[in-house]
């Protein structure tokens, strides 16, 4: 059963929000406060979709949304009363997938999200690619960790990209600076130790057992996982 995430502050228009879905076969999850609802996206990143009001009482829609798309793909539609051609504009920029207005039918929102998770499963989208510990995205320079979308600077995607293409494989840090720096004469090979320190901590965000990254004293790194390119 697909879990359809809800964050919306009138509880009167939740209560007849979630019926509709719940009508529909879907398990539902909600939450008033943006806050609340974003943690409870990142400890579950299967969720199918996400229904998101842009005035909330701990912040704007718009960018409760710009943080999740960091971490997340799931498919987003803002739920809002401002309903003019310019927020509309900027919720689809910012990563949403549609715009509902108030006052709207419960039942045509739910028709909706029914739509979006049809269409993104034909595309082959979802919110937890593959089933590998890495899926690699090339096209838009982007790696998943367990089904979360990791922000990685540049040099971290590049680095991690790296220890991926042969796992298991230890690379002295001589080995990562070519691959990863443009100029590595003049760079540090600290460098690269100081990027292994925050990838290992954005890993560990995403899943605190074991770490896939192996220091091997005196000659490099190696890294642990099944992987998958898309």
């Amino acid at each position: 059963m697909q879990t359809i995430l809800l964050i919306e502050d009138e509880q009167a228009i939740a209560d007849t929000v979630l019926y509709a879905l719940k009508s529909e076969g879907f398990a539902t999850q909600w939450f008033s406060l943006g806050g609340e609802g974003v943690v409870w996206l990142q400890h579950h990143p299967d969720t199918a979709l996400l229904i998101l009001d842009v005035g909330l009482p701990d912040g704007n829609g718009f960018e409760f949304c710009k943080t999740i798309r960091r971490f997340s793909d799931i498919p987003i539609i803002f739920l809002t009363a401002r309903n003019e051609e310019v927020d509309r504009i900027v919720g689809l920029e910012i990563g949403a997938d549609d715009y509902v207005g108030k006052p709207f039918s419960p039942r045509e929102l739910a028709a909706r999200v029914k739509a979006i998770l049809k269409r993104t499963a034909t595309n082959g989208a979802s919110t937890t690619p593959g089933e590998s510990d890495f899926v690699i995205d090339d096209a838009r320079a982007r790696i998943h960790y367990h089904g979360t979308l990791l922000d990685l600077t540049r040099y971290e995607y590049l680095l991690l990209k790296t220890l991926l293409g042969q796992p298991e494989r230890i690379f002295s840090r001589g080995q990562i600076m070519d691959q990863v720096w443009s100029e590595p004469e003049e760079s540090l090979e600290r460098a690269v130790d100081t990027h292994i320190k925050t990838l290992r901590a954005k890993l560990r965000a995403v899943r605190d057992e074991g770490d896939p990254i192996k220091t091997h004293r005196g000659m490099g790194y190696s890294i642990s996982g099944t992987v998958d390119e898309s």
